[in-house]
């Protein structure tokens, strides 16, 4: 089932990289029904492999000059407190509400796909001046810590809460704004695996294998990226993420 698992991930990678986002939310039904993990395990596991992986992805961005470091630090740090505090709230929370929250920030993750309007002009404005702004602590600590808290309790990178958040409350534009999620994606992502691992089981072993995977294939979505249309890649994104989560609400509640 390893095998069948890192394949899976090498698929879900070149997604990442297509998208900048939105790993986690398939790699936890694999976790879950592919290599039977219990849930909570699922949850830990799921954050230490987009801990990695993110990085990976976020690398890319900051050569091309799209992670403004200020303010992904400022929103990371909040946001690594309150995913560690949401991994410890987790172990107090029944494994099946944890997935029905799971369940609820796929749809709307899905939702926010489809709504969503790029268009040439909104996203590349004044790059410059925007990626000059930086974040103030007050603010990276009132938005990044409610993030991180939901996305460390529910297992979630968290990457539909943290682009919005950059954008509207860190001033950056969408570009910079997804290079810069990658980095505080990977900040909270590892904070919240922190949180859970002293009431779930993480096997470095499968952890290390799915990261190599997604890792890698997510280099070959970022070139992907760039001859699909971005709207055409979020609509169909967001009807797997559908799927998945119906599948989800019936294995978990009905079947």
């Amino acid at each position: 089932m390893l095998e069948l698992a890192a394949v899976l991930a090498l698929l879900i990678g070149v997604l990442l990289g297509m998208l900048g986002g939105g790993g986690s939310v398939l790699l936890v039904p694999v976790l879950l029904y592919v290599l039977k993990l219990a849930p909570k395990d699922a949850l830990a596991t799921s954050q230490l492999v987009m801990a990695a992986t993110t990085l990976v992805a976020m690398l890319l961005h900051a050569r091309a000059g799209r992670v403004v470091f200020g303010t992904g630090v400022i929103f990371g740090l909040s946001g690594m407190l309150g995913s560690y505090l949401g991994g410890r709230i987790a172990h107090h929370i029944p494994a099946k509400l944890l997935l029905a929250g799971f369940i609820v920030l796929m749809l709307a993750s899905a939702v926010q796909m489809l709504r969503a309007k790029r268009t040439a002009e909104g996203e590349s404005g004044s790059d410059d001046a925007a990626a000059a702004h930086t974040a103030s602590w007050s603010m990276g600590l009132t938005i990044g810590f409610p993030t991180g808290l939901i996305a460390g309790m529910l297992g979630a990178g968290g990457g539909f809460l943290v682009v919005p958040a950059l954008t509207l409350f860190g001033g950056l534009p969408m570009p910079q704004a997804v290079g810069t999620s990658l980095l505080v994606i990977a900040m909270q992502s590892f904070a919240g695996s922190m949180g859970y691992l002293g009431h779930a089981t993480v096997d470095v072993k499968l952890v290390t294998v799915l990261a190599v995977s997604m890792s890698a294939s997510s280099l070959v979505g970022s070139v992907l990226s760039q001859k699909v249309p971005a709207l055409l890649l979020r609509r169909l994104f967001a009807l797997l993420l559908l799927s998945v989560a119906t599948l989800m609400l019936l294995r978990t509640f009905i079947l």
